[in-house]
């Protein structure tokens, strides 16, 4: 079995992220909303990493990438739009088509989990997943992440909402 590690995104990921990002464009895009255009560009990957180390440096995000044992990135994951006052935010994550069914979105969650609970002290975490991704919602389910009924409709392209309270 291959070995993964989760760690934080760094300034110097710039050219790895872009690489990853290009190459499962397409697969992405067909589970969530699209980049913008001028994202796919190391000068755009560079404004997007920087933004990203900001809002982790003011606690308003905490970004990782998941690397494969020759340090590729497959796979991202954040806390987004952490609330301290409400402790609680958002999960996020992404992983390379071809390393997809190896456990890594379930490895990332878990790793979002404990992120949440031992360094930010939060007690809710929220997903937001298409009704037609099957692949996410199955993962959230396997991570104790409950669907809000209220939230999901049954028309393709709405997403529902998947809480965790921690």
């Amino acid at each position: 079995m291959k070995s993964f590690r989760v760690r934080e995104l760094k300034s110097t990921d710039n050219e790895a992220l872009l690489a990853f990002e290009i190459h499962n464009r397409e697969w992405f895009e067909s589970h969530i909303d699209a980049r913008d255009p001028s994202f796919y560009s190391l000068q755009g990957v560079a404004d997007h990493i920087e933004c990203y180390l900001s809002d982790f440096a003011i606690g308003a995000w905490h970004p990782f990438v998941i690397e494969d044992s020759r340090q590729k990135i497959v796979g991202r994951a954040n806390l987004k739009s952490i609330n301290s006052p409400k402790r609680s935010a958002q999960v996020g994550y992404r992983i390379d088509q071809h390393a997809c069914g190896q456990g890594l979105a379930t490895l990332a969650l878990r790793h979002l989990i404990h992120e949440a609970q031992m360094r930010w002290e939060l007690k809710q975490l929220v997903a937001y997943v298409y009704q037609e991704n099957v692949g996410s919602r199955k993962v959230l389910g396997r991570c104790g992440f409950s669907l809000e009924q209220l939230s999901c409709n049954e028309k393709a392209g709405e997403e529902c909402r998947f809480v965790l309270s921690i």
